[in-house]
């Protein structure tokens, strides 16, 4: 596709091919390549640093002297700072050059993470996490929308697909690894290695990206537009949804794990580590569903989540069984995010598109804004359940949440 092909929609903005500046920017295949390889490093680093207090509640909240559902406040601060960061950062960062604000943001993310492995108390854990919040906020809006600047045009999706697998990958892997460490060396230790880690991503990112020079941000009045079009409204319910009842339940995954099915920590260690090669699985599967059917995939996704969930405070007493349902809920849940971006991504008609640049960097900061809300209100909704009413409570609301999103997703005929 050449400039004459681009075309222009009713609204004004323009879909097809890239920029020229856009095109020139990725001209080295094999350097485009890299770029991408460091990006989704950054992309998994972020995500997993967000999620790992939830394989380490228990030895956190004791060593911090608070409870679970407190502890768990570790992920809502988070996943708020996130959420408001993603919007503010998106316009902010289009006046600098994309490299030096990827690398400016992994540092920040690595000196939340060291402090975290420092924290004497919980004030201090919390100003940590405020600091993680930043990057990952900054990181995966900015990501979102590089591929097209780092690779040809025909390579521009397998690109982005593999610049969300890192999101992906640390969604359903992030937690098990941290699991683990923790359980072998301490919780502090999984923290300070994911510092040490972002350290090495910040030196990847520098050394393997092209200079990305400042370019215009997301259109004034974009994402007000956006979010009058009935079909983002429900496709950000849905995301909302699915990821508010995931993280009510499985925020509190350990804790329920030993008190329903008696699993000791290296046996939890392991049923997660099993729960994310499914999820590995099922992001695959939804992308491969995706092309066929988003909306046909969203429900399958949202009613096996949803099943799986609830179950487990029923059936889940044995760790065989348990195993299983985890099986069920990584399948499930690892295709949320795949699934969610490309149905909220696609094109409402041939004659308005949300693939146009500036809808992308609009639509890319709404649905990381709501997505890490969502984690954050999760792990609040699961915290109030889990101290008001035990465990059990915390599951059965994140069933019922993921239930709802069926509501908002069979009604809706588009693709």
């Amino acid at each position: 596709m050449t400039q004459r092909d681009r075309t222009t929609t009713t609204d004004g903005t323009t879909t097809g091919a890239p920029a020229a500046h856009e095109v020139k920017a990725g001209r080295g295949a094999s350097r485009g390549r890299r770029g991408v390889a460091a990006v989704a490093g950054a992309t998994f680093t972020v995500v997993t640093s967000e999620m790992l207090p939830v394989g380490l509640l228990t030895p956190l909240g004791e060593a911090l002297e608070v409870t679970e559902g407190t502890a768990g406040l570790t992920l809502t601060i988070t996943g708020l700072v996130g959420a408001v960061s993603a919007p503010l950062l998106t316009p902010l960062a289009a006046r600098f050059d994309r490299r030096t604000v990827l690398c400016a943001l992994m540092a920040v993310l690595a000196v939340g993470n060291l402090l975290a492995a420092g924290a004497p108390d919980f004030a201090v854990m919390v100003a940590a996490r405020v600091l993680v919040g930043i990057g990952m906020g900054g990181v995966w809006t900015i990501a979102a929308g590089l591929a097209v600047r780092l690779v040809p045009a025909g390579s521009v999706g397998t690109a982005t697909a593999s610049i969300f697998s890192g999101i992906a990958v640390a969604s359903v892997l992030g937690v098990p690894a941290g699991t683990w460490l923790g359980g072998l060396l301490g919780w502090r230790a999984a923290f300070a290695a994911m510092a040490a880690l972002s350290l090495v991503v910040v030196a990847a990112l520098a050394l393997l990206l092209p200079a990305l020079p400042a370019e215009p941000g997301v259109r004034s009045g974009g994402v007000p537009r956006l979010l009058r079009q009935a079909r983002v409204r429900a496709g950000l319910a849905v995301v909302a949804l699915l990821v508010t009842g995931h993280f009510a339940a499985y925020t509190y995954v350990r804790p329920a794990l030993e008190e329903l099915s008696g699993a000791d920590a290296g046996t939890i260690g392991t049923l997660l580590a099993v729960y994310g090669v499914a999820g590995v699985v099922g992001n695959f599967a939804a992308g491969a569903g995706v092309g066929r059917s988003p909306r046909a995939t969203l429900v399958v996704i949202g009613a096996v989540l949803a099943g799986s969930i609830a179950l487990v405070p029923a059936l889940g007493r044995t760790v065989p069984v348990a195993a299983v349902l985890l099986v069920l809920w990584g399948l499930s849940y690892g295709g949320v995010s795949v699934a969610a971006q490309s149905r909220l991504m696609a094109p409402a008609s041939t004659s308005t598109s949300a693939s146009a640049p500036g809808d992308r960097e609009a639509l890319s900061a709404l649905f990381v804004g709501v997505f890490n809300a969502a984690i954050a209100l999760g792990a609040l909704l699961g915290g109030l359940a889990s101290d008001g009413a035990g465990v059990s409570a915390a599951l059965w609301l994140g069933g019922g949440l993921a239930a709802a999103a069926l509501a908002v997703t069979v009604p809706h005929r588009a693709p």
